[in-house]
């Protein structure tokens, strides 16, 4: 008979003890504290947290008045604009759901999302109007209400919905309870990832992971309190790596940005003395390759976190010389964005610059409250030894991995596998324990910080009459760090140019998943008739065959 420890008598969970951890209460927070602080510019706009706090509950009322409850969808295609901001408050106070639509993807794409994530509320802004109105079209009778956010900053376009934002929220009580969720495993965001197949899978996060990977960000990178914050990180990408909670647990300013523009981002960093951004490695490309007179008058140092791909040597000197301090980060949308970081260490400062940037583009150790970043053998999944040679995948475990993917039992069970969370990342672990990427198990392009399913694109090449075989494979880029080029092998008798091929693509696809290189070759085959994609990558000198 087992003993009952005096631990486990008398001392129950209870409200006074136990509360659901909630990025929701970050925002309380702030408002209570900072009120007068200013938390969002975009333009001219200058909202402090008690304005932005008193805008999410009256959103969040508005929504439950027009019968959003726990477990129902609110997707959202917006830019970073404060709509956007406060939806990642007012969406989840109603228990609901939010959907950040990727708004580069077509109406296909859009429509598939509001679709299968049966979208009740879609919060939409004009200059997307060309895309959302054929993805409405789609839905037919099971349409979402739309609401029309209005931007003085957007370009012209078509307004879609049957409300509009200000107005929605002039009818919501200003006076709403904040509530936390009774679960902290609750769901919180629905963000689709294009996986290794056309259709994308729908990646499911709780309130907990939505807290614990927030407070990462702050732990990990070493965020002030107050820290101004440039929005060149899309929002819709894994709910903007957690930074708009993130913003409210340091009481920080988020200044928005519609577009990555470098003539935009030097003037806002100089006006509003920017401290802080993200950004996949083309943001800083564009930054230190823009002309010198745009960086005059900035004299502080601002700080920036950068994940995707490594970021080459001459991307880290080139950001020393226009005064940004780079972070390295890894991660996916299953973890909440970025979970592990290239942690550096300060006898790393007294090093060459080449040597440096060679520590500094391995994708790291754990983020700080994530539980636990491996390197192990697939097959046995042990171990494999650190010396920085043997190749494994890499796995992640720990509060900051997804529930699930919406609707796709056999995909959830596949990714956890061994109770650990599978990414399909290649790689090797070092002696100090760091973890280094050398390959992608999944045909996964990731062009401009946006992953790309070759399986899609060869999907779209095989639709031509002209196409019998097409491979797709990823090709370095100066601009986007890595893009599609295709390989095809013709159907006999058959002739089609490049850029027909192109402009068949750009017919169907999404414009950045468009090859931008075509290559006619007899295919490379193994005897059983399977592709030999690793050769083709050695001929397009993709990044996962250089190193």
């Amino acid at each position: 008979m087992s003993r009952i420890h005096p631990y486990d008598v008398g001392l129950e969970r209870n409200p006074a003890n136990f509360v659901a951890l909630s990025p929701l209460s970050f925002i309380e927070r702030a408002a209570a504290v900072y009120p007068q602080r200013v938390a969002v510019i975009h333009g001219e706009l200058r909202q402090t947290w008690a304005q932005t706090f008193e805008r999410c509950r009256r959103l969040a009322s508005a929504l439950r008045q027009a019968g959003v409850g726990r477990g129902d969808t609110v997707a959202a295609m917006l830019p970073n604009v404060p709509a956007m901001f406060e939806a990642h408050f007012g969406v989840p106070a109603t228990g609901a759901v939010l959907n950040t639509l990727n708004t580069r993807l077509d109406a296909e794409a859009i429509a598939f999302m509001l679709q299968h994530g049966e979208a009740k509320v879609l919060l939409t802004d004009r200059e997307f109007a060309g895309v959302i109105e054929p993805a409405l079209a789609l839905l037919g009778e099971h349409r979402p209400l739309v609401i029309e956010v209005e931007d003085e900053l957007a370009p012209a376009g078509k307004a879609l919905g049957e409300i509009g934002y200000e107005a929605f929220l002039a009818g919501g009580d200003a006076a709403q309870a904040w509530t936390l969720p009774d679960d902290e495993w609750d769901a919180i965001a629905l963000n689709y990832t294009s996986g290794t197949t056309g259709n994308p899978k729908g990646v499911v996060t709780h309130h907990r992971g939505a807290y614990l990977n927030a407070a990462s960000n702050v732990i990990g990178w070493s965020l002030p309190q107050h820290p101004t914050y440039l929005w060149t990180l899309p929002m819709f990408h894994c709910n903007g790596w957690c930074f708009p909670w993130t913003m409210a647990l340091v009481a920080g300013t988020s200044v928005c940005l519609r577009r990555v523009d470098p003539a935009l981002i030097y003037t806002l960093i100089r006006a509003h003395r920017v401290t802080h951004l993200c950004g996949a490695p083309i943001v800083y490309s564009m930054l230190i390759h823009a002309p010198a007179a745009l960086r005059e008058g900035i004299t502080h140092t601002v700080n920036g976190l950068i994940a995707g791909a490594a970021p080459p040597a001459a991307v880290i000197e080139g950001c020393e010389a226009a005064g940004i301090n780079l972070t390295h980060v890894y991660g996916l949308t299953e973890v909440y964005g970025p979970a592990a970081v290239c942690a550096k260490q300060e006898s790393w400062d007294a090093l060459p610059l080449a040597e440096r940037a060679m520590l500094n583009s391995r994708q790291g150790v754990p983020y700080p409250l994530q539980q636990a970043v491996a390197v192990l053998d697939p097959a046995t999944m042990q171990p494999v030894p650190a010396d920085g040679v043997t190749m494994g995948e890499i796995f992640f475990r720990g509060n900051v991995v997804m529930k699930g993917y919406l609707k796709n039992p056999d995909a959830t069970a596949e990714a956890f596998a061994g109770g650990w969370f599978h990414t399909g990342d290649l790689a090797v672990l070092h002696p100090d324990g760091y973890v280094k990427i050398k390959d992608r198990s999944k045909d996964i392009i990731i062009s401009g910080g946006e992953n790309i399913s070759s399986l899609e694109v060869e999907d779209t090449l095989h639709r031509h009459p002209a196409v019998m075989l097409a491979a797709v494979v990823a090709q370095p880029d100066a601009k986007w760090g890595e893009v599609p080029c295709a390989f095809i092998e013709l159907k006999p008798g058959m002739q089609v140019s490049e850029a027909e091929l192109i402009d068949f693509c750009r017919s169907h696809l999404a414009r950045f998943k468009v090859p931008k290189r075509i290559v006619f070759s007899e295919l490379p085959k193994t005897s059983t008739g399977k592709l030999q994609k690793f050769v083709l990558r050695g001929q397009a000198q993709s990044a996962s065959a250089i190193e």
